[in-house]
């Protein structure tokens, strides 16, 4: 391998590691990150704004807070080389007085000297050391001599000592002379407006997101066939014109079941005529085995055609009403032990549900029966969250094989051991139990079962 393999094979190494490394970065970003549109939206005004500010801080800062600082610690240096240059031009008193009344009263500063001695060690420094580098350097450029600063130990005040030829000069200055001390103010301007800025801007967002939420609402209730009281287009422009949408899709689809609602009548109604005429005939045809076998296909043609026109109808013009699902199961229990099957049923949690009591009695019939046809025990089991409603319906019977457990819901299908056949043997009982349970926003699922059959689960959202 050359060199210049070598060197491809790397870089594809350290491409891979940092694509990787971006790739873990990216997943952990998006899991951090807001799932709600209210708080996307909230994070994207919050963030420019606190990214704003710190700008702002910064700038000002640097800006105005060093050149002020800077600008007041030369001042107050120029004072002290002043002092320092007629103590030693000038002749003064043992005891310095007349200068330091000057000092005291025409510069704000407190000076006294004290005799030669080395300078004591450095102090601790501030977090935010701006005074100390402004003094510092100011005393290096004006003065020229060694000095020793101390901006910690007296909260108002700053003690400079600067080494003089025969003694030590030591003076006491006002902190707000030397240093721009209004940063209370600027953050309290800063973080007042930006609490002003957030509860207008939180404000205004609860008021966009609502109506998105009641279109949600809506949708939902329209999902599980529940009617919609009051439900009318609120909010921007965009968020109207999605509920307007969706009220017209709603329409559309309510017509169009009122239509096929209207045509199974009609076609009902035909076909039962037909039958009746049938069965008058057959009555006065007299008694044969050949006509006792024309009346029983007679009565199984009425069967199937009811079979199929209930697929066809579904749960069409029911209204979905509280119903305690608790009395509900225990109906069901009663049913199937009325026919001879030893039934168990137990129910878990607030029992109160918002249904279609006809159509979903219907849906878990359907499954009871469908067990009793094949096994001698059942177990019905209930139980409500707060997010779902889910009943099982376990059996001891010979069960679905895994591979057909989703083909058994085709409509019309009728396999021998699927046990997906109704009383008249059409192939329907469970495709309307999983087409009532959709309605409901819900659906069935078939699975093994711990009594050694089979276990078909509705799950409703509450």
């Amino acid at each position: 391998m050359t060199t210049l393999d070598v060197g491809i094979a790397r870089l594809r190494s350290a491409a891979s590691r940092v694509s990787y490394g971006w790739a873990r970065f990216n997943i952990w970003f998006k899991a951090m990150m807001p799932k709600g549109l209210y708080a996307r939206a909230l994070l994207i005004i919050i963030a420019p704004m606190v990214i704003l500010q710190s700008v702002v801080a910064f700038v000002f800062m640097e800006r105005h807070w060093n050149l002020v600082t800077r600008h007041l610690s030369a001042a107050v240096v120029a004072d002290i080389a002043a002092l320092a240059q007629f103590a030693k031009v000038f002749p003064q008193e043992p005891d310095y007085a007349r200068l330091r009344g000057i000092a005291q009263a025409r510069m704000g500063l407190t000076v006294d000297f004290l005799p030669i001695s080395e300078m004591p060690p450095p102090g601790p420094k501030p977090f935010f050391s701006l005074l100390d580098q402004a003094l510092s350097v100011e005393l290096r450029k004006q003065i020229g001599r060694p000095f020793w600063i101390d901006t910690v130990g007296r909260s108002s005040l700053v003690e400079i000592r600067i080494q003089l030829d025969d003694q030590v000069m030591r003076v006491f200055a006002r902190r707000s002379a030397a240093y721009a001390s209004n940063s209370e103010i600027f953050l309290l301007w800063m973080v007042g407006t930006s609490l002003v800025l957030l509860a207008v801007a939180i404000g205004f967002l609860r008021n966009q997101i609502r109506p998105i939420l009641r279109l949600a609402d809506a949708a939902e209730s329209f999902g599980k066939g529940r009617e919609i009281p009051d439900y009318k287009p609120r909010g921007a422009r965009e968020v109207r014109r999605a509920a307007q949408a969706f009220i017209e899709m709603k329409i559309r689809i309510e017509r169009a079941i009122e239509q096929r609602t209207a045509m199974l009548a009609g076609v009902s109604h035909d076909l039962r005529t037909v039958l009746t005429r049938f069965k008058l005939e057959l009555a006065l045809l007299g008694d044969s085995p050949e006509i006792e076998a024309m009346k029983k296909d007679v009565d199984e043609m009425g069967r199937m055609l009811e079979a199929y026109l209930a697929f066809a109808r579904g749960d069409t013009g029911e209204q979905a009403a509280p119903t305690d699902m608790s009395d509900f199961l225990d109906e069901l229990k009663a049913d199937a032990e009325r026919n001879g099957h030893r039934t168990n049923v137990t129910f878990h949690g607030y029992p109160i549900v918002t249904v279609k009591p006809a159509a979903f009695k219907r849906c878990i019939a359907n499954l009871v029966s469908n067990a009793a046809r094949f096994a001698g025990t059942i177990e019905i089991t209930g139980h409500r969250d707060h997010r779902y409603l889910t009943v099982t319906v376990d059996d001891n019977g010979p069960g679905i094989p895994a591979g057909m457990r989703e083909e058994v819901f085709k409509p019309f299908l009728r396999l021998d051991d699927a046990r997906n056949q109704d009383e008249g043997g059409t192939g329907l009982g469970l495709a309307i139990a999983r087409d009532i349970a959709r309605s409901h926003g819900g659906d069935i699922t078939l699975d093994a079962s711990p009594l050694g059959g089979l276990r078909a689960k509705v799950r409703v959202p509450v």
